[in-house]
């Protein structure tokens, strides 16, 4: 793709994703989620405004989002969890999985191409700056 190209595609991706209706995560359930590749935004309210929490891709959205973020532990691939408490916003896994469930809720874009999930992923952490999962570089 060309330069322009490539921009229109992520504006249109970012333009989609804030859109959509959000999921929250105490009505998450497998089969509300697809088993298919994407690129997914977590938000939280905090403080009556949603806010954007955590951006990623995965090659299965109900395998991430579902099984890893939600019922994961943060020892695993629960990464969202794992950060909500060595920030202190969570005391426990527990307790991380509670607020997930009280406050967060997510959207998803399906995207087959590895490398258009890539781009879609560092565009949408740029732009929108999540709190959690801009890490340390090695």
């Amino acid at each position: 793709m060309r330069e322009q190209a490539w921009l229109d595609f992520l504006n249109d991706a970012y333009n989609c994703l804030i859109t959509k209706d959000p999921l929250a995560f105490q009505d998450m359930t497998p089969s509300r989620v697809p088993e298919e590749a994407g690129v997914y935004l977590i938000t939280a309210l905090v403080d009556g405004r949603e806010k954007p929490y955590y951006v990623g891709r995965s090659t299965n959205l109900r395998q991430r989002l579902y099984s890893n973020h939600l019922m994961g532990r943060p020892s695993g691939n629960a990464r969202l969890k794992k950060y909500l408490i060595e920030t202190g916003e969570c005391r426990d896994a527990e307790h991380a999985k509670a607020f997930l469930r009280s406050n967060c809720q997510v959207r998803w874009l399906l995207e087959a191409d590895i490398r258009k999930r890539g781009a879609l992923e560092g565009y949408l952490t740029g732009v929108l700056f999540p709190k959690h999962g801009i890490s340390v570089e090695h």
